[in-house]
């Protein structure tokens, strides 16, 4: 084969056409609009845009947003993450009353706050973390609260600020299995989130909640054993969604997961134990967030 063809023929396998059931569609609508300009005009970090999240329109018209503080670049270089990676910049004390009072411009009722990793900081952001729930809760006194938070290396002083703070929901993402954890997360390690997640339960947070993405390659039964392994440290909440490639150089989906593989992992989780499962190709981490309250 001509060289020339064997890259195209390369290229084809990379781009694999999505199957119809991964249609996003475009955010349209008078409430998008508002908290996109909102977001615009007081230079907000959201996972939703810089993780390009395909649910961004549905949740923004839905007057609903995920915030992501300390910055918009990460010290890690997880292989499946669309958020920039380098030397962050020096943090932004003012991000806490920022974050507090577009929260309140948008009235939002259920607010899921996020983060980059911090490795670069001694505290690794934690302090940071706490001052922004604190600055919420004052500002919004009838907002509940999701926090995403980082592994913070299973530093459990800074895991206690969370805790002290107290949100409604502390989530820890798994985001893969055992197996591939080292090819996906690379600085992460399986065993350090599970004890992340066991820890904040044993301590008394009233709901934790993972999420894991497939289509990297793991296998039914991994999938099933990553399950079990949550459900033993008594998590609350999963979700599970299809991994969609943020470019070229991040790693590649291996596959498209039917709409009733995800069906079949909702029942099973569903029969482990789990209040809620959230299972599907376009579900995410913080996807009808508020649901997850009852």
């Amino acid at each position: 084969m001509p060289a020339v063809m064997e890259l195209a023929t390369k290229e084809k396998k990379v781009f694999t056409p999505k199957p119809k059931w991964l249609r996003v569609k475009l955010p349209t609508g008078k409430k998008y609009t508002e908290l996109r300009s909102l977001v615009d005009k007081y230079q907000l970090n959201t996972i939703c845009t810089s993780g390009s999240c395909p649910n961004m329109g549905e949740c923004w018209t839905e007057g609903t947003a995920t915030f992501m503080i300390l910055g918009n670049i990460c010290t890690r270089s997880c292989g499946f993450c669309g958020v920039k990676t380098g030397r962050p910049d020096t943090l932004d004390w003012d991000e806490p009353e920022k974050v507090a009072r577009s929260i309140k411009l948008m009235n939002i009722k259920h607010a899921v706050i996020t983060s980059v990793d911090r490795d670069d900081l001694k505290d690794m952001g934690s302090i940071l973390w706490a001052e922004t729930v604190s600055a919420i809760r004052r500002m919004n006194p009838n907002t509940t609260l999701e926090t995403l938070i980082p592994d913070f290396q299973g530093n459990r002083t800074n895991i206690d600020r969370i805790l002290k703070v107290s949100p409604e929901v502390i989530s820890h993402n798994m985001e893969t299995v055992k197996r591939l954890t080292r090819e996906v997360r690379i600085q992460a390690k399986y065993e350090r989130s599970l004890e992340v997640l066991n820890y904040l339960k044993k301590q008394g947070a009233p709901r934790t909640k993972s999420g894991i993405m497939l289509g990297l390659g793991e296998t039914e039964e991994e999938v099933i054993q990553t399950m079990r392994d949550l459900s033993n440290v008594n998590l609350d909440i999963i979700t599970i969604g299809q991994y969609l490639q943020p470019s070229k150089n991040h790693l590649p989906v291996k596959e498209f997961i039917s709409p009733e593989q995800f069906k079949k992992y909702e029942t099973i989780g569903l029969k482990l134990g789990f209040r809620h499962v959230e299972s599907g190709a376009l579900v995410r981490s913080s996807y009808k967030a508020q649901k997850h309250l009852t």
